[in-house]
């Protein structure tokens, strides 16, 4: 009974603005995970190059290192829940990107929503730290970190999975708009929410605080920072290679294996975290074995797809497990965000570890991309995620708690 669901459980029954805010984002996500879908999979339609594909995940990275300064600046003169209002509303508008790159055959047009979803996201993420510090007790942080972890999977857990249902069924502009009514929908909830509670009433106040720098910081503080860039460092290629790997495994029936992949990649990530107790959550933060063992499952999980992909349902089983993996290690990094900073500073801090987990993503998704033009995916994976574990391993044993 103290798994993170049951305390995301217990949290949703004693605010009314929780279960307003859950429901918002998990409708938001589901028009998210099937523009993915359409962007993805109409790629994969256009044949598009493995370089391409890889590319198509940079995109959806990197803006949020740009979103995460721009958010965390509003949070210090905007109340975060109108400012999750209003990313939900910009998303709305940026679907006439990918439908304008449909209507024109238009790849740069198609990509280019991927870019400004990353950019909303780094923008939301300040912002709902900042609530989830304010409107839930110190002994409730582990409920943020799982309803964190289920916007996270939901987006592709529910989107991809209705994607793969209706991409092959239904045009790609009316999956689009189903999107649109997503992000309809998921503003009228959050305007309800805004109306139902003052936690949030106020901007993040810094009187007498001092700046958020790294020399100012306790151990405990720089490890809680560096959790999330050091699963980027480790995953980011594997994510960034998954579409090319898939082109590369079954190239006469590339969309059939990618999209369920995405899909099962998804319900690993939502089903990891739930199998943490939330009462040992600061203790798990602090074992450098569980997470490098995280981390190390992780990649040989991938690593072990080209050996498995005459099987589906094998392959389908090995990106499971690799998520599973790995989302332990991001509602760790999530929560000791949250448990390890105060409210003047959670703000500066959860924008601070998604900008560091930006760049530690786009510097080995960048080198992804270089060695994809020479090596296999596979060959590639390898290189980059297993250095980058062997850096990431020095890093957890230097600021041990």
């Amino acid at each position: 009974m103290n798994s993170l669901l049951f305390a995301l459980l217990r949290a949703l029954r004693s605010h009314a603005w929780l279960r307003l805010m859950a429901l918002a984002f998990i409708i938001s996500s589901l028009g998210n995970g099937l523009t993915q879908v359409v962007v993805f999979g109409q790629l994969l339609r256009w044949q598009a190059a493995p370089e391409v594909l890889t590319f198509a995940w940079l995109l959806a990275t990197v803006p949020g290192f740009i979103g995460s300064l721009i958010g965390e600046k509003l949070c210090h003169s905007q109340p975060p829940l109108r400012l999750l209002l209003l990313y939900e509303l910009l998303g709305l508008a940026a679907l006439m990107l990918p439908w304008q790159g449909l209507q024109h055959h238009n790849i740069p047009l198609l990509l280019s929503v991927q870019s400004v979803e990353a950019l909303l996201g780094g923008m939301s993420w300040p912002a709902l730290a900042l609530t989830f510090k304010r409107g839930l007790t110190t002994e409730e942080l582990p409920a943020a970190t799982a309803m964190e972890n289920m916007i996270f999977a939901s987006q592709v857990l529910l989107g991809t999975g209705v994607g793969v249902l209706l991409f092959e069924r239904c045009s790609p502009e009316r999956l689009l708009m189903v999107d649109a009514v997503s992000f309809v929908g998921a503003s009228a909830l959050l305007w309800l929410t805004l109306r139902r509670t003052q936690i949030s009433a106020e901007p993040v106040q810094h009187q007498g605080s001092k700046p958020l720098r790294w020399t100012s910081l306790n151990p405990a503080q720089k490890r809680s920072l560096l959790l999330l860039p050091s699963l980027a460092a480790v995953g980011a290629p594997a994510m960034a290679l998954l579409p090319a790997l898939a082109q590369q495994l079954q190239p006469e029936n590339t969309t059939a294996l990618a999209l369920p992949l995405l899909f099962s990649r998804s319900l690993g990530q939502l089903c990891g975290p739930l199998l943490l107790n939330s009462h040992r959550m600061p203790e798990y933060t602090r074992r450098n074995t569980l997470l490098l063992g995280c981390l190390a499952i992780f990649l040989i999980s991938y690593t072990l797809i080209p050996v498995l992909a005459h099987s589906m349902a094998v392959a389908l089983a090995a990106i499971f497990t690799a998520h599973l993996a790995s989302n332990i290690v991001f509602a760790l990094g999530t929560f000791s965000v949250l448990h390890q900073f105060p409210e003047q500073h959670i703000s500066s801090a959860s924008a601070k570890a998604m900008r560091w987990q930006t760049l530690s993503a786009t510097f080995v998704t960048l080198m992804s991309v270089l060695l994809t033009a020479h090596f296999s995916a596979i060959q590639t994976l390898w290189c980059v995620s297993l250095s980058a574990l062997f850096g990431v391993t020095v890093v957890l044993f230097r600021y041990r708690n």
